[in-house]
């Protein structure tokens, strides 16, 4: 196999590229019961679709943005992205049209991609396959929207560089090795599942077992195949809902890695008992991939999320960026190669984020652990992450309050065993009361379905403070059991 030492490659098609198996006619993504595709398929199909984006006119550094289903078609066009030297732009399969229409709207991309334009793709004309485009290290190779407590979603700005110095750090520290084999039943219009486990299995040349989606049975019948499993914690915890997990469905496994939502120590603790073997959790977000790390080899202790990675600098701050003493809990800060340079289209937001020495201020509290551990202990502004995925109640309450009969609302997130989060819509109402039904039925309309409250309760009023200020944090006290977590 290739090794990684070629440095003046910058693109990180290129690089990954490099990770290929010298055999192309090994299998690289297996979808169970469906079709295997080999190496040679994927590079060729690569290559192919490269070809057609700039048959249609696209020009490096063009934004593409896709909401395409997962498949083996759809991970090749990713990959064409990055060496046309495009900006791939990953949309959520569960968008609504008015939320495509915003980041169509901001973005502005030379092509949007849904399946029918992906198959009119896959079925253009062959051509002789272009060159890598030498893209720079700072030159953009991802456009992922986060969403913001205003209720607008920002385009985090993802480089080459960004992209190849994670990919290259994680395969590294968890020690993928010849022979593994990923099984891959994240979506790929998420970090988690696109850069985090797509390019560490392309790097190592790994096959991929590769499902459309998670369903728990197959998983569990799949283990044996596989030798790592990246999931949120959901997965995991709906995997300890099947009598058949056991040590010896696990045995071949050798690693079990959890990220996107915090893992419940139960979880760990209940896995480890049934299986033999301890999840190991890291932690992440959009604008900076992976950032700390449970050890391959050590304690992976639940309820923290490991050790800075190796190239990544990482301090507790307070809120004017002073580093605050070991075990003291403030704002988790960092700075390092993997860090994005901005979001798109929004300079003047730099300097709320970064600190003028470079580290980029996370919204994130945390402290360390005697031991260098890093624990999360809360988010300074009020995400919900429910089943791997980042919801701000701000979204869902402005979709609450234009709904005739509700007058204002507060959307918190409750523990929940299965999501790590529910949803939760608090109201008050003003004239006809609206029925829970009715009020969802209205969000489904305007929502993705990872977004939908799993409950909206109706209230006389809203906890607040004296200056006026929703006090989310009661609400959250007083429900804390509503889903029985």
């Amino acid at each position: 196999m290739e090794r990684l030492h070629i440095v003046s490659i910058q693109n990180v098609y290129a690089i990954l590229r490099q990770g290929f198996p010298a055999d192309r006619e090994r299998p690289a993504l297996v979808i169970p019961d469906v079709r295997t595709h080999s190496w040679r398929e994927l590079e060729n199909l690569t290559g192919r679709l490269a070809n057609a984006l700039g048959q249609r006119g696209l020009a490096p550094g063009d934004r593409v943005a896709v909401q395409a289903d997962k498949s083996f078609e759809a991970t090749a066009l990713y990959l064409a992205c990055l060496k046309a030297g495009l900006v791939y732009l990953p949309l959520n399969t569960a968008y609504t049209k008015a939320e495509i229409a915003y980041f169509l709207e901001d973005a502005a991309p030379g092509l949007f991609v849904d399946n029918e334009t992906l198959r009119a793709l896959v079925a253009a004309p062959a051509a002789a396959e272009g060159p890598i485009h030498p893209s720079g290290p700072d030159d953009l190779a991802a456009l992922c929207y986060t969403s913001g407590t205003t209720g607008r979603a920002k385009g985090a700005m993802l480089t080459h560089r960004n992209l190849a110095s994670n990919a290259q750090t994680l395969h590294r520290i968890w020690g993928f090795r010849p022979g593994d084999v990923l099984l891959h039943a994240l979506p790929i219009f998420h970090v988690h599942g696109l850069f985090v486990a797509l390019h560490t299995a392309l790097l190592n040349g790994s096959t991929m077992l590769f499902l459309p989606k998670f369903d728990a049975k197959q998983v569990l019948e799949l283990l044996p195949q596989a030798s790592v499993m990246m999931g949120v914690p959901t997965f995991y915890t709906r995997l300890l809902d099947e009598p058949g997990l056991t040590t010896e469905r696990c045995r071949h496994m050798r690693l079990f890695i959890s990220g996107s939502a915090p893992l419940l120590a139960e979880t760990h603790g209940q896995f480890e008992e049934r299986t033999g073997q301890a999840i190991l959790e890291r932690y992440g977000m959009t604008e900076t991939g992976m950032l700390a790390s449970n050890p391959l080899q050590g304690p992976r202790r639940a309820g923290t999320v490991g050790l800075p990675l190796p190239d990544v600098e990482l301090r507790i701050a307070d809120e004017a960026g002073q580093p605050l003493p070991q075990g003291e809990v403030g704002l988790v800060e960092v700075r390092g190669p993997n860090i994005f340079p901005g979001y798109w289209r929004q300079p003047e937001q730099r300097a709320k984020d970064f600190r003028a020495d470079g580290f980029f201020i996370t919204g994130d509290l945390g402290r360390i652990e005697p031991d260098g551990y890093l624990a999360l202990v809360g988010r300074a502004k009020d995400l919900i992450i429910t089943g791997g995925y980042n919801v701000y109640p701000k979204e869902i309450e402005l979709v609450l309050d234009a709904i005739d009969g509700i007058g204002e609302s507060a959307v918190v997130g409750l523990p929940h065993r299965d999501f790590g989060e529910g949803v939760t819509a608090f109201c008050t109402v003003e004239g006809a009361t609206p029925t829970e039904s009715e009020v969802l039925a209205q969000c489904r309309r305007e929502l993705a379905a990872y977004k939908m409250p799993k409950r909206v309760l109706f209230v006389d009023a809203l906890p607040r403070n004296a200056m006026g200020k929703v006090q989310k944090a009661k609400l959250r006290e007083r429900h804390n059991g509503l889903y029985g977590a």
